[in-house]
């Protein structure tokens, strides 16, 4: 049996990590898992919801916004704002994007400052989310050292790198990674967020009207942890290349507070 791009079972699509695609971010990567583009974003600003204000909670708040842009797909995808209201998929995403980030940043360290999340993908072509959540935290890491470099944070709010990866059943056998014509003749759909230690953010998974052994369970978990530590290794990769000094023009704006 083989996968329609020639990959082995247990094999990523190849994956890439452009910074600073987005130059008034404070921290930007375009990440590409094969065919899959999302640029991800991070900014902060001063400020906390009225909520935390409210309630008098200490530290800072994290949140993300998703979208697909019209473009991403075969047949145009009209823009949320036509519609004028945030799909239910795009707004489950985006929490998915959220929370995973938030359970490696100690949002205490931040102080009285949100950390706003863009991911805008630019060509779908399967595991968006997965791309989304590993995208966005090498954008956040890269916004807290410019942030630390420019004085403003004593050290990075992030514990650790957090990634995600899909795996499934597809054709009778367990895969790593799936793209589209994967994703979408799969009998079973898996998706696993998870930090550089390998520890459990999140799972979603389920069968696609069908059932899957607790064997194959096992299996896509081998698969999510190989493909998680692979990620992560390139994660740190394209961090230790990263010099948060270079773009003095960012970092002298980052001082005076224009964010």
């Amino acid at each position: 049996m083989e996968r329609p791009d020639s990959r082995q079972l247990d094999e990523l699509r190849p994956l890439n990590f452009q910074p600073d695609i987005a130059g008034h971010a404070h921290g930007s990567v375009l990440v590409s898992f094969g065919n899959t583009q999302v640029i991800c974003s991070a900014m902060l600003h001063d400020g906390v919801p009225r909520w935390m204000m409210q309630q008098g909670v200490g530290g800072g708040w994290l949140t993300a916004e998703y979208s697909m842009l019209p473009y991403s797909t075969l047949d145009r995808k009209p823009r949320d704002i036509s519609r004028g209201k945030l799909d239910g998929r795009s707004s489950e995403i985006q929490r998915l994007i959220g929370r995973s980030i938030r359970a490696v940043v100690d949002l205490k360290k931040l102080g009285q400052r949100t950390l706003w999340i863009d991911c805008d993908v630019l060509r779908a072509d399967g595991g968006t989310r997965t791309a989304s959540i590993t995208g966005a935290a090498v954008a956040t890491e890269m916004a807290f050292r410019r942030f630390v470099e420019a004085g403003l944070l004593k050290t990075s709010p992030m514990s650790q790198l957090a990634a995600a990866v899909s795996a499934g059943v597809w054709e009778g056998q367990c895969i790593l990674d799936l793209n589209y014509p994967e994703d979408r003749d799969a009998s079973v759909d898996f998706n696993y967020a998870m930090t550089e230690s390998l520890d459990m953010i999140e799972v979603q998974g389920s069968g696609e009207e069908a059932v899957f052994s607790e064997a194959q369970m096992l299996e896509m978990l081998r698969l999510g942890k190989k493909g998680t530590e692979e990620i992560c290794d390139l994660q740190r990769k394209t961090l230790g290349l990263f010099d948060p000094s270079a773009n003095t023009e960012l970092l002298d704006r980052i001082r005076a507070g224009k964010k």
